[in-house]
Protein backbone atom coordinates (compact mmCIF):
# COMPACT_ATOMS: atom_id res chain seq x y z
CA UNK A 1 0.00 0.00 0.00
CA UNK A 2 1.39 3.40 -0.59
CA UNK A 3 2.69 5.75 2.36
CA UNK A 4 1.40 9.54 2.05
CA UNK A 5 3.22 11.86 4.58
CA UNK A 6 0.91 14.57 6.06
CA UNK A 7 2.61 17.10 8.63
CA UNK A 8 5.97 15.11 7.91
CA UNK A 9 3.91 11.88 9.86
CA UNK A 10 3.84 8.88 7.50
CA UNK A 11 0.53 7.22 7.14
CA UNK A 12 -0.51 3.37 5.40
CA UNK A 13 -4.04 4.14 5.84
CA UNK A 14 -6.94 6.61 6.18
CA UNK A 15 -9.50 6.23 8.65
CA UNK A 16 -11.47 9.06 7.63
CA UNK A 17 -13.35 9.18 4.14
CA UNK A 18 -15.53 11.48 4.23
CA UNK A 19 -16.81 10.85 1.08
CA UNK A 20 -19.31 8.03 2.43
CA UNK A 21 -19.54 9.35 5.41
CA UNK A 22 -16.97 7.76 7.70
CA UNK A 23 -15.03 10.13 10.18
CA UNK A 24 -12.98 10.00 13.17
CA UNK A 25 -13.83 11.11 16.29
CA UNK A 26 -12.39 11.83 19.98
CA UNK A 27 -14.15 10.77 22.48
CA UNK A 28 -12.91 11.93 25.77
CA UNK A 29 -10.55 11.99 28.27
CA UNK A 30 -12.08 15.00 28.85
CA UNK A 31 -16.22 13.95 28.12
CA UNK A 32 -17.57 13.80 31.64
CA UNK A 33 -18.51 10.03 30.88
CA UNK A 34 -15.10 9.18 30.24
CA UNK A 35 -13.59 9.77 34.23
CA UNK A 36 -10.84 12.00 32.79
CA UNK A 37 -8.83 9.52 31.61
CA UNK A 38 -10.09 7.56 28.96
CA UNK A 39 -9.96 8.47 25.20
CA UNK A 40 -11.67 6.35 22.74
CA UNK A 41 -10.56 6.98 19.25
CA UNK A 42 -14.01 6.23 17.47
CA UNK A 43 -14.68 5.60 13.71
CA UNK A 44 -18.17 6.65 12.98
CA UNK A 45 -20.83 6.61 10.20
CA UNK A 46 -23.21 8.88 11.06
CA UNK A 47 -24.06 7.74 14.45
CA UNK A 48 -22.85 4.56 13.79
CA UNK A 49 -19.47 3.31 15.79
CA UNK A 50 -17.63 1.30 12.57
CA UNK A 51 -13.99 0.67 14.83
CA UNK A 52 -12.48 1.84 17.86
CA UNK A 53 -9.40 2.43 19.84
CA UNK A 54 -9.40 2.40 23.33
CA UNK A 55 -6.56 4.00 25.50
CA UNK A 56 -6.58 3.72 29.09
CA UNK A 57 -5.22 6.81 30.08
CA UNK A 58 -2.30 7.60 32.36
CA UNK A 59 -2.68 7.82 35.83
CA UNK A 60 1.14 7.43 36.94
CA UNK A 61 -0.33 5.90 39.89
CA UNK A 62 2.56 3.71 39.95
CA UNK A 63 0.97 1.29 42.70
CA UNK A 64 3.40 -1.81 41.50
CA UNK A 65 6.75 -0.10 41.99
CA UNK A 66 5.87 1.50 44.95
CA UNK A 67 4.92 -1.51 46.95
CA UNK A 68 8.39 -3.16 46.77
CA UNK A 69 9.89 0.40 48.57
CA UNK A 70 7.68 -0.43 51.64
CA UNK A 71 6.84 -2.82 54.39
CA UNK A 72 4.02 -4.88 53.74
CA UNK A 73 1.52 -3.21 56.22
CA UNK A 74 2.37 0.02 54.88
CA UNK A 75 0.90 -1.26 51.18
CA UNK A 76 -2.20 -1.51 52.73
CA UNK A 77 -3.09 2.60 52.42
CA UNK A 78 -2.04 2.08 48.60
CA UNK A 79 -4.58 -0.76 48.14
CA UNK A 80 -7.69 1.88 49.27
CA UNK A 81 -6.61 4.03 46.51
CA UNK A 82 -6.99 1.03 43.62
CA UNK A 83 -10.56 1.09 43.52
CA UNK A 84 -11.87 3.56 46.05
CA UNK A 85 -15.47 2.98 45.77
CA UNK A 86 -14.75 -0.66 47.99
CA UNK A 87 -11.99 -0.21 49.84
CA UNK A 88 -12.13 -2.82 52.26
CA UNK A 89 -11.71 -5.52 49.83
CA UNK A 90 -8.87 -4.21 48.27
CA UNK A 91 -7.31 -4.30 51.90
CA UNK A 92 -8.57 -7.67 52.43
CA UNK A 93 -7.30 -9.24 49.56
CA UNK A 94 -3.74 -8.72 49.85
CA UNK A 95 -3.58 -9.26 53.71
CA UNK A 96 -5.15 -12.73 52.58
CA UNK A 97 -2.53 -12.71 50.10
CA UNK A 98 0.63 -12.02 52.57
CA UNK A 99 -1.23 -14.01 55.25
CA UNK A 100 -1.55 -17.18 53.27
CA UNK A 101 2.13 -16.65 51.82
CA UNK A 102 3.25 -16.65 55.68
CA UNK A 103 0.80 -20.04 56.17
CA UNK A 104 -0.91 -18.18 59.38
CA UNK A 105 -4.47 -17.96 59.77
CA UNK A 106 -6.66 -15.25 61.48
CA UNK A 107 -8.80 -15.48 64.54
CA UNK A 108 -12.70 -16.78 63.64
CA UNK A 109 -14.29 -12.76 64.77
CA UNK A 110 -11.67 -11.16 62.51
CA UNK A 111 -12.76 -13.70 59.42
CA UNK A 112 -16.35 -12.62 59.95
CA UNK A 113 -15.70 -8.63 60.26
CA UNK A 114 -13.52 -8.82 57.18
CA UNK A 115 -16.63 -10.40 55.43
CA UNK A 116 -18.78 -7.82 56.58
CA UNK A 117 -16.82 -4.75 56.03
CA UNK A 118 -15.96 -6.43 51.86
CA UNK A 119 -19.85 -6.98 51.58
CA UNK A 120 -20.31 -3.34 52.74
CA UNK A 121 -17.94 -1.95 50.11
CA UNK A 122 -19.84 -4.00 47.52
CA UNK A 123 -23.07 -2.50 48.33
CA UNK A 124 -21.10 0.84 48.19
CA UNK A 125 -19.55 0.20 44.79
CA UNK A 126 -22.89 -1.34 43.40
CA UNK A 127 -24.94 1.53 44.02
CA UNK A 128 -22.23 4.49 42.92
CA UNK A 129 -22.48 2.56 39.28
CA UNK A 130 -26.15 2.44 39.30
CA UNK A 131 -26.29 5.67 40.17
CA UNK A 132 -23.85 7.21 38.04
CA UNK A 133 -24.99 4.82 34.63
CA UNK A 134 -28.86 6.27 35.42
CA UNK A 135 -27.62 9.88 35.64
CA UNK A 136 -25.54 10.11 32.72
CA UNK A 137 -28.31 8.69 30.93
CA UNK A 138 -30.57 11.51 32.59
CA UNK A 139 -31.78 9.59 35.24
CA UNK A 140 -31.09 12.30 37.87
CA UNK A 141 -33.47 11.47 40.81
CA UNK A 142 -32.18 7.64 40.82
CA UNK A 143 -28.93 9.24 41.67
CA UNK A 144 -29.73 10.48 44.27
CA UNK A 145 -31.80 7.78 46.11
CA UNK A 146 -28.62 5.58 45.49
CA UNK A 147 -26.14 8.02 46.53
CA UNK A 148 -28.27 8.55 49.66
CA UNK A 149 -28.13 5.17 50.31
CA UNK A 150 -24.37 4.66 49.63
CA UNK A 151 -23.93 7.54 52.44
CA UNK A 152 -25.76 5.80 54.82
CA UNK A 153 -23.63 2.44 54.17
CA UNK A 154 -20.65 5.18 54.61
CA UNK A 155 -21.57 6.39 57.81
CA UNK A 156 -22.15 2.88 58.91
CA UNK A 157 -18.12 1.69 58.11
CA UNK A 158 -16.80 5.20 59.14
CA UNK A 159 -17.99 4.15 62.51
CA UNK A 160 -15.84 0.56 62.53
CA UNK A 161 -13.01 1.78 60.46
CA UNK A 162 -12.76 5.54 61.43
CA UNK A 163 -12.45 6.58 57.52
CA UNK A 164 -14.57 6.94 54.50
CA UNK A 165 -13.38 6.28 51.14
CA UNK A 166 -9.34 4.95 52.23
CA UNK A 167 -10.18 3.55 55.66
CA UNK A 168 -6.73 1.62 55.62
CA UNK A 169 -8.83 -1.40 57.96
CA UNK A 170 -7.36 -4.38 57.39
CA UNK A 171 -3.24 -5.25 58.71
CA UNK A 172 -1.34 -8.64 58.06
CA UNK A 173 -2.87 -10.79 60.63
CA UNK A 174 -6.00 -9.00 61.19
CA UNK A 175 -7.95 -5.78 61.35
CA UNK A 176 -7.12 -2.50 63.52
CA UNK A 177 -10.84 -2.41 65.32
CA UNK A 178 -13.88 -4.25 66.34
CA UNK A 179 -17.27 -3.37 65.84
CA UNK A 180 -19.12 -0.89 68.01
CA UNK A 181 -21.68 -1.97 70.44
CA UNK A 182 -24.61 -0.75 68.27
CA UNK A 183 -23.52 -1.83 65.08
CA UNK A 184 -25.72 -4.60 64.83
CA UNK A 185 -29.33 -2.48 65.28
CA UNK A 186 -27.62 0.22 63.03
CA UNK A 187 -26.72 -1.79 60.26
CA UNK A 188 -30.48 -2.98 60.51
CA UNK A 189 -31.62 0.12 60.05
CA UNK A 190 -29.01 1.52 57.43
CA UNK A 191 -30.16 -1.65 55.46
CA UNK A 192 -34.02 -0.72 55.72
CA UNK A 193 -33.20 2.63 54.02
CA UNK A 194 -31.22 1.22 51.59
CA UNK A 195 -34.05 -1.32 50.50
CA UNK A 196 -36.43 1.56 50.27
CA UNK A 197 -34.38 3.45 48.34
CA UNK A 198 -32.98 0.42 46.04
CA UNK A 199 -37.04 -0.08 45.73
CA UNK A 200 -37.74 3.15 44.78
CA UNK A 201 -34.68 3.59 41.87
CA UNK A 202 -36.33 -0.15 41.32
CA UNK A 203 -39.42 1.24 39.92
CA UNK A 204 -38.47 4.09 38.19
CA UNK A 205 -35.55 2.51 35.93
CA UNK A 206 -36.27 -1.30 35.44
CA UNK A 207 -39.54 -0.93 33.15
CA UNK A 208 -38.89 2.68 32.29
CA UNK A 209 -39.23 2.18 28.53
CA UNK A 210 -36.24 4.99 27.28
CA UNK A 211 -34.07 3.05 30.60
CA UNK A 212 -34.91 -0.66 28.94
CA UNK A 213 -34.14 0.82 25.00
CA UNK A 214 -30.83 2.37 26.09
CA UNK A 215 -29.73 -0.70 27.94
CA UNK A 216 -31.29 -3.81 25.80
CA UNK A 217 -29.31 -5.54 23.34
CA UNK A 218 -26.45 -2.64 23.84
CA UNK A 219 -22.84 -3.55 24.91
CA UNK A 220 -23.64 -7.17 24.02
CA UNK A 221 -20.91 -10.25 24.16
CA UNK A 222 -21.20 -13.96 23.94
CA UNK A 223 -20.65 -16.35 26.93
CA UNK A 224 -17.60 -17.36 24.79
CA UNK A 225 -16.39 -13.94 24.15
CA UNK A 226 -16.55 -13.07 27.55
CA UNK A 227 -14.79 -16.10 28.58
CA UNK A 228 -12.39 -15.63 25.81
CA UNK A 229 -11.20 -12.58 27.19
CA UNK A 230 -10.79 -13.28 30.96
CA UNK A 231 -14.13 -11.42 31.97
CA UNK A 232 -15.30 -11.74 35.87
CA UNK A 233 -17.57 -10.34 38.26
CA UNK A 234 -21.19 -9.06 37.02
CA UNK A 235 -20.06 -8.47 33.38
CA UNK A 236 -19.36 -12.24 32.73
CA UNK A 237 -21.98 -12.87 34.97
CA UNK A 238 -24.44 -11.32 32.92
CA UNK A 239 -23.46 -13.50 30.23
CA UNK A 240 -24.83 -16.54 31.92
CA UNK A 241 -21.43 -17.49 33.53
CA UNK A 242 -21.78 -18.09 37.22
CA UNK A 243 -18.26 -17.49 38.26
CA UNK A 244 -17.66 -15.97 41.62
CA UNK A 245 -14.62 -16.31 43.48
CA UNK A 246 -17.01 -16.12 47.04
CA UNK A 247 -18.17 -19.58 45.38
CA UNK A 248 -15.51 -20.88 43.45
CA UNK A 249 -12.66 -20.75 45.84
CA UNK A 250 -14.35 -19.75 48.76
CA UNK A 251 -11.69 -18.08 51.23
CA UNK A 252 -12.51 -16.17 54.95
CA UNK A 253 -16.28 -17.63 55.56
CA UNK A 254 -18.36 -17.60 53.00
CA UNK A 255 -18.73 -21.13 52.44
CA UNK A 256 -20.68 -20.59 55.32
CA UNK A 257 -23.44 -18.49 54.01
CA UNK A 258 -26.33 -18.83 52.14
CA UNK A 259 -26.31 -16.65 49.21
CA UNK A 260 -26.93 -16.47 45.42
CA UNK A 261 -25.21 -15.95 42.34
CA UNK A 262 -27.26 -14.02 39.76
CA UNK A 263 -26.77 -14.53 36.31
CA UNK A 264 -28.22 -13.68 32.97
CA UNK A 265 -28.71 -14.53 29.25
CA UNK A 266 -27.60 -11.68 27.24
CA UNK A 267 -24.94 -9.86 28.34
CA UNK A 268 -25.98 -6.86 27.47
CA UNK A 269 -26.05 -3.52 29.64
CA UNK A 270 -29.85 -4.63 30.70
CA UNK A 271 -28.75 -7.69 32.15
CA UNK A 272 -25.84 -5.98 33.89
CA UNK A 273 -27.65 -3.61 36.04
CA UNK A 274 -30.20 -6.43 36.76
CA UNK A 275 -27.18 -8.63 38.23
CA UNK A 276 -25.92 -5.99 39.95
CA UNK A 277 -29.21 -4.87 41.50
CA UNK A 278 -29.91 -9.04 42.61
CA UNK A 279 -25.86 -8.46 44.50
CA UNK A 280 -27.02 -5.80 46.53
CA UNK A 281 -29.76 -7.88 48.05
CA UNK A 282 -27.48 -10.82 48.10
CA UNK A 283 -24.43 -8.63 49.81
CA UNK A 284 -27.10 -7.50 52.83
CA UNK A 285 -27.93 -11.16 53.33
CA UNK A 286 -24.46 -11.96 54.01
CA UNK A 287 -24.02 -9.46 56.46
CA UNK A 288 -27.20 -10.27 58.19
CA UNK A 289 -26.27 -13.57 58.34
CA UNK A 290 -22.59 -12.73 59.63
CA UNK A 291 -23.47 -10.67 62.13
CA UNK A 292 -26.00 -13.34 63.44
CA UNK A 293 -23.25 -15.77 63.52
CA UNK A 294 -20.22 -13.94 64.65
CA UNK A 295 -18.59 -15.61 67.46
CA UNK A 296 -16.64 -13.36 70.43
CA UNK A 297 -12.57 -13.54 70.53
CA UNK A 298 -9.83 -11.87 69.41
CA UNK A 299 -9.82 -9.50 66.28
CA UNK A 300 -5.44 -9.94 65.90
CA UNK A 301 -3.14 -12.86 65.44
CA UNK A 302 -1.15 -13.43 68.56
CA UNK A 303 2.10 -13.60 67.52
CA UNK A 304 4.15 -10.83 67.76
CA UNK A 305 6.12 -10.93 65.02
CA UNK A 306 2.92 -10.89 62.93
CA UNK A 307 1.32 -7.73 64.01
CA UNK A 308 1.70 -4.59 66.31
CA UNK A 309 0.50 -5.20 69.76
CA UNK A 310 -1.91 -3.45 71.75
CA UNK A 311 -0.81 -0.03 72.90
CA UNK A 312 -1.27 -1.30 76.44
CA UNK A 313 0.82 -4.08 76.05
CA UNK A 314 3.74 -1.70 74.73
CA UNK A 315 3.86 0.47 77.27
CA UNK A 316 4.07 -2.38 80.21
CA UNK A 317 5.99 -4.93 78.04
CA UNK A 318 9.14 -5.34 77.45
CA UNK A 319 8.70 -8.00 74.11
CA UNK A 320 6.11 -6.14 73.28
CA UNK A 321 7.88 -3.09 73.22
CA UNK A 322 10.87 -4.56 71.01
CA UNK A 323 8.29 -6.38 68.49
CA UNK A 324 6.67 -2.51 68.03
CA UNK A 325 10.13 -1.32 66.88
CA UNK A 326 10.78 -4.20 65.19
CA UNK A 327 7.52 -4.26 63.10
CA UNK A 328 7.68 -0.57 62.98
CA UNK A 329 11.18 -0.03 61.14
CA UNK A 330 11.51 -3.53 59.62
CA UNK A 331 8.24 -4.80 59.01
CA UNK A 332 7.07 -8.23 59.14
CA UNK A 333 9.20 -10.85 56.87
CA UNK A 334 7.51 -13.73 55.44
CA UNK A 335 9.69 -16.81 54.46
CA UNK A 336 10.90 -16.63 50.54
CA UNK A 337 8.57 -17.77 47.81
CA UNK A 338 5.42 -16.21 45.87
CA UNK A 339 2.17 -16.64 45.71
CA UNK A 340 -1.63 -15.42 44.22
CA UNK A 341 -4.49 -14.76 46.54
CA UNK A 342 -7.72 -13.95 44.29
CA UNK A 343 -10.96 -12.24 45.89
CA UNK A 344 -14.26 -10.94 44.22
CA UNK A 345 -14.45 -7.61 44.32
CA UNK A 346 -17.41 -5.23 43.27
CA UNK A 347 -16.06 -5.86 39.50
CA UNK A 348 -14.56 -8.81 39.25
CA UNK A 349 -11.58 -10.94 40.15
CA UNK A 350 -9.02 -8.56 41.95
CA UNK A 351 -5.81 -10.78 42.76
CA UNK A 352 -2.38 -10.29 43.90
CA UNK A 353 0.82 -12.18 42.88
CA UNK A 354 3.46 -10.93 45.92
CA UNK A 355 7.12 -12.56 45.24
CA UNK A 356 9.10 -12.58 48.99
CA UNK A 357 12.75 -12.96 48.96
CA UNK A 358 12.81 -12.91 52.85
CA UNK A 359 13.05 -9.12 53.68
CA UNK A 360 10.63 -6.88 55.16
CA UNK A 361 9.59 -5.55 51.69
CA UNK A 362 7.79 -7.26 48.85
CA UNK A 363 10.47 -8.02 46.37
CA UNK A 364 7.24 -8.20 43.66
CA UNK A 365 3.92 -7.52 43.79
CA UNK A 366 1.84 -7.76 40.78
CA UNK A 367 -2.32 -6.48 40.94
CA UNK A 368 -4.79 -8.75 38.73
CA UNK A 369 -7.11 -5.67 38.61
CA UNK A 370 -10.81 -6.94 37.67
CA UNK A 371 -11.45 -3.86 34.97
CA UNK A 372 -8.44 -4.11 32.96
CA UNK A 373 -9.80 -6.83 30.85
CA UNK A 374 -13.02 -5.85 30.60
CA UNK A 375 -11.71 -2.29 29.33
CA UNK A 376 -9.21 -4.64 27.23
CA UNK A 377 -12.97 -5.78 25.82
CA UNK A 378 -14.89 -2.10 25.02
CA UNK A 379 -14.52 -2.01 21.57
CA UNK A 380 -15.96 -5.28 21.42
CA UNK A 381 -18.87 -4.36 23.13
CA UNK A 382 -19.24 -0.78 21.44
CA UNK A 383 -17.90 -1.26 17.56
CA UNK A 384 -21.21 -1.98 15.50
CA UNK A 385 -23.64 0.39 18.19
CA UNK A 386 -24.12 3.56 18.27
CA UNK A 387 -22.22 6.79 19.89
CA UNK A 388 -24.94 7.43 23.00
CA UNK A 389 -24.44 3.47 23.73
CA UNK A 390 -21.25 3.83 24.52
CA UNK A 391 -22.56 5.57 28.07
CA UNK A 392 -24.80 3.28 28.51
CA UNK A 393 -21.95 0.11 28.03
CA UNK A 394 -18.83 2.10 29.21
CA UNK A 395 -20.71 3.01 32.85
CA UNK A 396 -21.85 -0.85 33.39
CA UNK A 397 -18.46 -2.08 32.82
CA UNK A 398 -17.59 0.57 35.49
CA UNK A 399 -13.68 1.07 35.18
CA UNK A 400 -11.81 2.48 38.18
CA UNK A 401 -8.74 4.45 37.24
CA UNK A 402 -6.73 3.30 39.74
CA UNK A 403 -6.99 -0.45 39.53
CA UNK A 404 -6.84 0.64 35.86
CA UNK A 405 -3.81 2.13 35.05
CA UNK A 406 -1.48 1.36 38.38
Amino acid sequence: METKTINSIPKTWEMEDLGNGRMVLNMGPSHPAMHGIVRILLTVEGERVVDSDVEIGYLHRGFEKTCENVTYNQVIPYTDRLNYVSPFINNVGFALAIEKLMDIETPERCKYLRVIMSELGRLEDHLTCIGANAMEQGAFTVYFYLINAREFLYQLTDSVAGGRVTPAYARVGGVTGDLPPDFKAKTAEVFRKVRKNLGDADKLLTRNRIFFDRMRGTGAISKRDAISMSFTGPVLRACGVPYDVRKATPYLVYDRFDFDIPVGDNGDNYDRYLVRMEEIKQSMRIVEQALAQIPEGPIRHADFNVILPAKEEVYGNIEALMAHFKLTYEGIKPTAGEIYQAVEGGNGELGYYVVSDGSGKPYRVRVRPPCFTLMAGLSKLINGGYIADIISTFGQINMIGGELER
